[in-house]
């Protein structure tokens, strides 16, 4: 059961945490009239702090919701996230509500403002990607007063409920599999993880679940920026070059690991007899590479499916009516790289 709405903070809240009038903070909100610095900063603050979002619907429509759900994701250009959204769209198709998207770029600075302009609209509910955001960011979505779904991730506390995977538990499940199948030096490669969270929580599974089995991550690398073929391939002739002993590849999503797999295939490894490889995301797109890249797939359209059905119901039938928490869970694809069994 979701608590009681909130009451919506108003200008009077933001003048008596501010000490200047109703007028003045609703002439820095506005960007409009001669207001000194020192007091623009002030109510910027305060607001900031509070979490409050003006309205700027108009009129006698003021008090009420528009029928729009803000989709708040990281990228587009990461296959993930399409998926995701043809999720949405596809349980909001027979209802009077419309998605509309914003894109942080995985910063948590932008995923404030784009946050904060999507709710001066009032919305009638949130969809955002992680449990993870700046202490702005939760202040504006705790008072918002409308379902909040964050999604992709359950390995946390969410602000109003929660729709996605455990990653921890994705990586233990990896790295039991590659235990096993009977692996010992494992190298991995993958996204920078102050930017990314979901994939340091499945980095931190995997490593603890090796570290009990007294395996250690024999090379690793970190990287920024997209999910790419050429990344793959480029870090995987790396590390193999620095370690070539290591018997198994892991990377934090599939693009990466397909370029590592054309790699391995290009220089005559034996997969997955002298070394196995795998992915993370399970997508489609790499069915048709000449072998298939063991992966795991991470719900990405129930997920969206599941988010936009609670923020509808919510529309339909008022607040209590979703889950806090809806956990799937992800099944481990072994394709042709991950070995079950060396005898």
């Amino acid at each position: 059961m979701t608590p009681p709405p909130r009451r919506p903070l108003t200008l009077r809240d933001v003048s008596e945490a501010s000490g200047v009038s109703e007028m003045t903070v609703s002439r820095v909100l506005r960007n409009k009239g001669d207001v000194s610095a020192a007091t623009r900063q002030r109510v910027q603050d305060a607001a900031k702090q509070l979490g409050y979002v003006p309205n700027k619907i108009a009129g006698s429509l003021a008090s009420s919701r528009v029928n729009l759900v803000a989709v708040i994701i990281p990228s587009l250009k990461n296959m993930v996230f399409p998926e995701v959204l043809a999720g949405v769209s596809e349980a909001l198709e027979d209802t009077d509500l419309q998605p509309v998207v914003g894109v942080t770029d995985y910063l948590l600075e932008k995923e404030e403002t784009v946050l904060f302009e999507m709710l001066s609209w009032r919305p009638s509910g949130v969809i955002i990607a992680g449990l993870e955001h700046s202490d702005a960011a939760k202040a504006m979505l705790t008072q918002a007063g409308i379902p909040v779904v964050e999604i992709m991730d359950v390995d946390g506390e969410p602000i109003d409920c929660c729709v996605g995977i455990s990653h921890r538990r994705a990586g233990r499940l990896m790295a039991e599999s590659i235990i096993e199948a009977g692996y010992r030096r494992v190298g991995f490669m993958g996204t920078k993880m102050p930017r990314d969270h979901r994939a340091r929580k499945r980095f931190e599974g995997f490593t603890r679940t090796l570290a009990k089995a007294g395996i250690e991550i024999a090379d690793q690398e970190f990287y920024l920026g997209g999910s790419a073929l050429a990344k793959g391939r480029e870090m995987t002739q790396a590390m193999l070059a620095r370690t070539p002993d290591l018997d198994f590849l892991y990377y934090s999503n599939d693009m990466i690991g397909a370029g590592g797999l054309l790699y391995a295939m290009e220089k005559g490894y034996d997969i997955p007899g002298d070394i196995g490889l795998a992915g993370f995301n399970g997508v489609e797109l790499l069915e048709g590479l000449p072998r298939r890249l063991a992966t795991m797939d991470a719900c990405r359209k129930e997920i969206g499916v599941t988010a936009a059905q609670m923020i509808a119901q919510h529309y339909a039938d008022g607040p209590g009516s979703y889950e806090t928490r809806v956990e799937l869970t992800p099944t481990l694809n072994p394709g042709d790289t991950l070995l079950r069994d060396r005898g």
